[in-house]
């Protein structure tokens, strides 16, 4: 019998939080959200997120859908940053997760 190995297996993204959409002291602009990826709190670590793909999926009568978006900069010094989505996020988004997956890379 051959052992087996307790290792979980590797996940192909990482996680992030929906914090809110870009704004101002009057404006809030729907097109940009704002997101707090796990493990990342320096502007500098937000470099290789840059680009990657973001997939928020949420639960319809039709079934599961996904609102596909890509993260376009940093935003703040915190490690939060900005994406945009192909539809703009509803608000009920606030405060869910979403998977930024791991692609396209640049290494």
């Amino acid at each position: 019998m051959p052992s087996q190995q307790s290792s979980a297996p590797n996940r192909l993204y990482s996680k992030g939080v929906v914090t809110g959409f870009k704004r101002s002291l009057r404006n809030q602009y729907n097109h940009t959200s704002l997101l707090k990826l796990e493990d990342v709190n320096t502007k500098e670590a937000t470099e290789f997120y840059l680009g990657k793909r973001v997939a928020y999926s949420f639960r319809a009568p039709s079934g599961l859908k996904v609102i596909w978006g890509k993260i376009t900069r940093a935003h703040g010094s915190s490690g939060a940053v900005r994406a945009k989505f192909t539809h703009n996020l509803p608000p009920k988004a606030i405060s869910a997760q979403v998977r930024v997956m791991l692609y396209p890379s640049k290494i």
